[in-house]
C-alpha cells in the first residue's frame, strides 16, 4: 500500500482538460447545493444524500474514462452520475420525480441511472456496486474492447462481503476493474476509525493480490494522478487496483441528519481543504488559467442549475399509465 500525494505541476493537463475538471467540480457542487436548498422546501420525494466536497474523486477519476468504461455508484451518486456525463437537467427532472427524468421520475435521487453514459446506477444497496462493475469487467476483457469497470463505495461498504468478494473475484479472473473507496469517515454515523480494524481500506489490498492506494481527496491533481495509472495498468492487462480517497463530506448522510456526532471538521475542512479552491489557486498561480476565465465558467454552471430546476418544476409527473412500463429491458 502506498500514499499518493501529487508534487507534479498542472501541466500534467492542458487548459481544456482543467477546465473541464473545473466546471465537472463546479457543477456538482453547484447542482448538490441547489439540492440541498430544493429539499428542505419540501417539494423533492424521499430521500436524498449530497456529495458536496468530495467533487475531486469522481471528477478526478471520471475525466479518465470514455464510452466504453462503465462505473457503479452508492447512495451518494450525484457526483458520480456528472462526472460520467448524465444530462444534469435530466438528473435534477430525476430527483423531483418527473416523468422527464433519467429514470422518468421512477428512481428518484438514489437510482439515478444512465446506461447509455456507462452509469450503471446509483445504488441503495451498500456494497451494492461492486459486483456489478465485476461483470462489466469481464465483459470488456472477453470482448477485447479495452474498457474498465470503476465501483465507488463508501467505508461502510469497505466491509460488505459483496465488496471483499468482488476484490477477490477481479484480482482472481483478472479484470479490468477499479474499486475507489471513498472514505468520508462515517458510514452513516459511525466512524470508520472505530468500524474498520485496518488502519487504512487500502491495506486490504494486498490480501487480494492488487495494489493498494490512498490518496487525498481534497487533492484534484492527486487523485487524477493516481486514478490515470491504475485506468492504465487496467487497460494494458494489470489486472485491478483499489484506490482509497479520504475526505470530509460537508453535508450530513441525510439531508436532515443533524451532525450531533460531528465536531468543527466541516468549516475546517471549507476553509483549509476545499478542493475548488484549492484547484482554483493552484491553476491560477501556475499561470494555466485566470479567475475570469474560472468566473465564467461558474457563471455558465450556474445558469444550467437554475435552467435544470425550472424544467424540473414545470415537468409532468409519471401518470397511472406509466405505472407498468419499463419493468423488463430487451437485449
Amino acid at each position: 500500500m502506498t500514499e499518493a500525494v501529487s508534487e507534479k505541476p498542472v501541466g500534467a493537463l492542458d487548459e481544456t482538460g482543467l477546465l473541464a475538471a473545473y466546471r465537472t467540480m463546479r457543477t456538482i457542487r453547484a447542482f448538490e447545493d441547489r439540492v440541498h436548498q430544493e429539499f428542505a422546501k419540501g417539494d423533492i420525494p424521499g430521500f436524498v444524500h449530497l456529495y458536496a466536497g468530495e467533487e475531486a474523486s469522481a471528477t478526478g477519476v471520471c475525466l479518465h474514462l470514455d464510452e466504453r468504461d462503465s462505473i457503479a455508484s452508492t447512495h451518494r451518486g450525484h457526483g458520480h452520475c456528472i462526472a460520467k456525463g448524465v444530462d444534469v437537467r435530466e438528473m435534477m427532472a430525476e430527483i423531483y420525480g418527473r416523468r422527464t427524468g433519467s429514470c422518468r421520475g421512477k428512481g428518484g435521487s438514489m437510482h439515478i441511472a444512465d446506461l447509455s453514459k456507462g452509469m450503471l446506477g446509483a445504488n441503495g444497496i451498500v456494497g451494492g456496486g461492486p459486483p456489478l462493475i465485476c461483470g462489466t469487467a469481464l465483459a470488456a476483457k472477453l470482448q477485447g474492447t479495452g474498457g474498465v469497470g470503476v465501483a465507488f463505495f463508501g467505508d461502510g461498504a469497505s466491509n460488505q462481503g459483496t465488496t471483499l468478494e468482488a476484490l477477490n473475484l477481479a484480482s482472481v479472473w483478472n479484470l479490468p476493474a477499479i474499486f475507489v473507496a471513498e472514505n468520508n469517515g462515517y458510514a452513516e454515523t459511525t466512524a470508520s476509525s472505530w468500524s474498520i480494524a485496518a488502519d487504512n481500506i487500502a491495506d486490504r489490498a494486498a490480501g487480494f493480490g492488487m495494489p493498494g492506494v490512498i490518496v487525498d481527496g481534497f487533492d484534484f491533481f492527486a487523485v487524477h494522478e493516481v486514478a490515470g495509472e491504475a485506468v492504465e495498468r487496467a487497460r494494458s492487462g494489470g489486472g485491478p487496483t483499489l484506490i482509497e480517497v479520504k475526505f470530509t463530506r460537508y453535508y450530513g448522510h441525510f439531508e436532515g441528519d443533524q451532525q450531533t456526532y460531528r465536531g468543527d471538521e466541516v468549516a475546517r475542512a471549507q476553509q483549509d481543504r476545499d478542493c475548488l479552491k484549492t484547484f482554483r489557486a493552484r491553476v491560477t498561480a501556475a499561470g494555466q488559467l485566470t479567475d475570469a476565465q474560472l468566473d465564467e465558467v461558474d457563471r455558465e454552471v450556474a445558469a444550467l442549475i437554475e435552467q435544470s430546476v425550472a424544467e424540473a418544476l414545470d415537468a409532468p409527473k409519471p401518470s397511472p399509465d406509466d405505472l407498468e412500463t419499463d419493468v423488463y429491458i430487451s437485449y
